[in-house]
């Protein structure tokens, strides 16, 4: 009788500490797997429609402000394409997300013939009225993050045009505020895939930019400080890749550049201050403080945030998985809102849910697709640390929640 029990308890025991464990690898499996299907969600409409060169038949054009629709479709395109990168660059394998990742890869594929090719009924703009440079500088920045995936398979035909395209929006002069960045992203994919590069511009564009720094991890948007999320949506993500860029391409053609090695140290550095005070922004309940223009590109704010957990250079004081639970829990709380899509899947103007009146006149259904950018972490695999562990509480869940937590303060770069 007590062998039974013994026998008994020991087998309850393991089962119980098998569910346990089990359970723990399940919720973070669940997490990556929500997030992974919420981009697919958010890109279904636009890939799908500009695969069969329908993008612009099917894809309302929501704004306050007028001729957006010139605009729109390149915004979604380019946007929604530099956010999945990352993901898209991990490639197919045998697993269920490695067969979900193929088929946005074939279409990212499909798209980018598309829509540089004039003859296509979907040829996007990418040379009239200014904005074409934003969002092609868009585009740019997914083919750094995925090359392997979204540039080398492409044929010669397809290469060519989305080389054309790119070299007609780098002829669009910018303004003196955070779109020096999109010029210089172009120049900076033309240089890898091209091989010619307007040095001296771009570094004059890189140059500029970071003479808009105020302090503490933040730079201004122009020479003046704005409250918004500039930083996040474009500033410090482009020059972070385009400095890494040109620092490889030079490493290749054994050009010497010591001084943008010291200028590329120090932008990280000032990121990884930046990304801290994105993290502590995140409130115990997922949400966040709606400051600034733009805030229509909802979770897309919180690209800087993402991109240096994908890099793995998140300061010690903050882990992996409380920025994991803080991005999941923010995600969540935004996508879920009624009315963030359409009865047919497109994102709608708002920040919770849809709301019209907190879209700017140049804002459009194309440019609610910057919110893809918040899923760059998507591109570390699902073995990685990231993944990995229970959920930490996040600084202000932690604060928030009585625990003795330590202090924040200023860093001076």
């Amino acid at each position: 009788m007590k062998l039974f029990l013994c026998i008994f308890t020991l087998f309850i025991t393991t089962k119980g500490f098998s569910q346990v464990h089990n359970n723990k690898v399940e919720m973070n499996a669940i997490e990556r797997s929500y997030l992974v299907n919420t981009l697919a969600k958010i890109a279904d409409p636009v890939l799908i429609a500009l695969s069969k060169n329908e993008l612009k038949t099917q894809m309302p054009v929501e704004s306050s402000g007028e001729g957006r629709a010139q605009f729109t479709h390149l915004e979604a395109f380019g946007r929604l394409l530099s956010g999945m990168a990352p993901w898209l660059e991990l490639g197919p394998d045998d697993t269920k997300e490695g067969k979900l990742r193929k088929k946005y890869i074939e279409l990212a594929r499909m798209g980018l013939h598309n829509a540089t090719d004039s003859t296509a009924a979907d040829y996007m703009n990418f040379n009239c009225c200014g904005q074409p440079v934003v969002d092609a500088a868009f585009l740019a920045q997914a083919l750094l993050r995925a090359p392997g995936q979204l540039w080398y398979p492409l044929d010669k035909t397809t290469k060519a045009n989305v080389i054309a395209a790119l070299r007609k929006s780098g002829q669009i002069t910018h303004y003196d505020n955070n779109w020096v960045m999109f010029s210089a992203t172009i120049e900076a994919a033309l240089y890898k895939f091209s091989g010619s590069f307007h040095r001296d511009e771009t570094i004059g564009y890189i140059n500029q930019c970071l003479g808009y720094y105020k302090g503490d991890g933040v730079y201004g948007d122009g020479e003046n400080f704005h409250w918004d999320y500039y930083n996040s949506f474009v500033m410090q993500p482009m020059l972070i890749d385009v400095l890494k860029t040109i620092i490889e391409q030079d490493s290749v053609r054994n050009i010497s550049n010591s001084d943008l090695k010291l200028k590329y140290k120090l932008v990280l550095k000032r990121a990884q201050r930046y990304a801290e005070i994105q993290e502590m922004l995140i409130s115990p309940e997922g949400t966040y403080p709606v400051i600034g223009r733009s805030s229509a590109y909802r979770f897309g704010a919180f690209q800087l945030l993402s991109q240096i957990a994908l890099m793995q250079k998140l300061s010690d004081i903050i882990k992996p998985q409380q920025v994991r639970a803080a991005l999941y829990t923010l995600i969540k709380r935004q996508i879920e809102a009624p009315g963030t899509f359409d009865k047919n899947g497109w994102l709608q103007i708002g920040v919770y849910g849809h709301q019209p009146a907190m879209g700017e006149p140049y804002i459009s259904t194309g440019s609610l697709y910057l919110c893809s950018e918040a899923f760059l972490m998507l591109g570390l695999p699902a073995e990685n640390i990231f993944w990995q562990g229970k959920d930490e509480p996040w600084t202000s869940k932690k604060i928030w929640s009585g625990q003795n937590t330590k202090r924040d303060h200023s860093i001076n770069f």
